[in-house]
């Protein structure tokens, strides 16, 4: 019988807690290089900002440590500021690597604009917001260098304001299937909405990548129901990690919740469905819900996940968490 993936988490350890003193820190990605150390790819950006200006001040920056589980340590800038004439000059923000025939492919969402910070935690600098495009970066060692593209990846299409947050896999039969977010713009400016998922393919991790019409990870007509999925293949199935937004799949406001899919096409929300309400085991015996708990990203070894990484807010105060999970436990 398939368990709650809630109850395969296992304390935290005190080492799995990423922070960046001075910064806040976000989504990070977690991929062994060819020796086996761990390389952490992660979102940072200066805390004298405010907490908003992930819109316009991140970058993704890079940590190694010789244990999946930490602690880490900050060795440089993965993708650093370039200049406000390239689309992802300003910011780039919310990493997910994939490791595939010796190369190592790293997919983010970045823009450009007049990096001014919005100042305000109910606000945006909506340029920069509604420049977000998807970009991937390519090298031969997670230690980089990282070759960017002058192009984005996955770039707007009629009916479509911003495009961000691609979780890319490799599908079993070939090629590589892409699920991205995407803002519409029939809702009015400058939030624009609906807030839709949309799955796209290609023959190689660098595309062109093919957009199919028909959402996914929907809820009726509610406007924003999910967002953030990380995307993976056990066995001949795939699965989706996913924040809940409003409790529509698992009543739980802000859960992380599975889907699931025999073709990475048409999803379904798994039974259960429920990964966590937020609430982390801590290795002292003790419990902590986050405000937020979101960007899962799934360390995996021999095709079964191991730790799930996600970004972890609680007050002020932001971390990314890295949590070990019981084997078979999916």
């Amino acid at each position: 019988m398939k368990r709650p993936i809630a109850i395969g988490m296992m304390p935290l350890p005190s080492s799995a807690c990423l922070s960046d003193p001075g910064y806040y820190v976000w989504g990070a990605s977690m991929v062994r290089d060819a020796q086996g150390l761990c390389h952490l790819l992660y979102s940072r950006w200066k805390k004298e900002f405010g907490f908003n200006a992930w819109v316009t001040h991140s970058g993704i920056a890079h940590a190694v440590s010789a244990d999946p589980l930490g602690p880490y340590t900050h060795v440089d800038m993965a993708l650093p500021v370039r200049g406000a004439g390239f689309w992802d000059g300003a910011c780039t923000h919310n990493p997910s690597v994939l490791f595939h025939e010796g190369k190592y492919y790293l997919y983010y969402m970045g823009n450009t604009g007049d990096g001014k910070p919005a100042g305000s935690e109910t606000s945006y600098n909506w340029t920069h917001r509604n420049r977000q495009r998807i970009g991937v970066a390519v090298a031969d060692s997670p230690a980089g260098p990282w070759n960017r593209r002058d192009e984005p990846l996955v770039d707007v299409g009629a009916g479509s304001l911003m495009v961000s947050n691609p979780a890319v896999v490799a599908r079993p039969d070939g090629g590589f299937l892409m699920i991205y977010k995407e803002v519409g713009t029939r809702e009015p400016l400058p939030f624009g909405g609906p807030v839709v998922h949309r799955v796209a393919l290609g023959e190689q991790p660098v595309g062109p990548f093919s957009t199919r019409p028909e959402p996914v990870f929907t809820s009726g007509t509610d406007g924003f129901p999910a967002e953030d999925p990380f995307v993976w293949v056990q066995g001949r199935k795939y699965r989706a990690i996913l924040k809940d937004m409003e409790g529509r799949f698992s009543g739980v406001e802000r859960a992380l919740v599975l889907f699931e899919s025999d073709d990475g096409l048409d999803w379904r929300v798994a039974e259960p469905c429920l990964v966590s309400d937020r609430t982390v085991k801590l290795a002292d015996g003790t419990s902590r819900r986050y405000d937020y708990l979101e960007r899962p990203q799934l360390h995996l070894e021999d095709g079964m996940p191991r730790i799930l990484f996600c970004a972890a807010r609680d007050g002020d105060e932001t971390f990314n968490v890295h949590i070990p999970l019981i084997r078979e436990c999916f």
